[in-house]
């Protein structure tokens, strides 16, 4: 049984940075997609950051871009998101991901990711 947990979700005032850990567990395969997503009450869900395991492919929203880093730690079975320089808008419930795989890049698109985890909020305050 694949299982996510999320954790590192917090209050920061803008500017401040903030760490979110991503455990995963039970998932067999050696090439696939984890991504990082967010929804802001009364918006969809959207990608932020993508990493191809295996492939070393990283995608980042353009919104993010400069500020956050995906990363994975193998031994650990943990994904990683360091959220530098935040601002007000990146307030959200931030989710993790895996599957997503189209080809040899990593997709946004939330239908093709198949489990996800519970969700972590992050708060950023002006």
């Amino acid at each position: 049984q694949v299982q996510l947990v999320e954790s590192g979700g917090g209050s920061v005032q803008t500017g401040g940075s903030l760490r979110l850990s991503c455990v995963i567990s039970g998932y067999t395969y050696t090439r696939y997609c984890m991504g990082w997503f967010r929804q802001a009450p009364g918006k969809e869900r959207e990608g932020v950051a993508s990493i191809y395991i295996g492939l070393r492919w990283i995608n980042y929203a353009d919104t993010v871009k400069g500020r956050f880093t995906i990363s994975k730690d193998n031994a650990k079975n943990t994904l990683y998101l360091e959220m530098n320089s935040l601002k007000p808008e990146d307030t959200a419930m931030y989710y993790c991901a895996v599957g997503g795989a189209s080809g040899l890049a990593c997709s946004f698109a939330t239908d093709k990711y198949t489990n996800w985890g519970q969700g972590t909020q992050v708060t950023v305050s002006s």
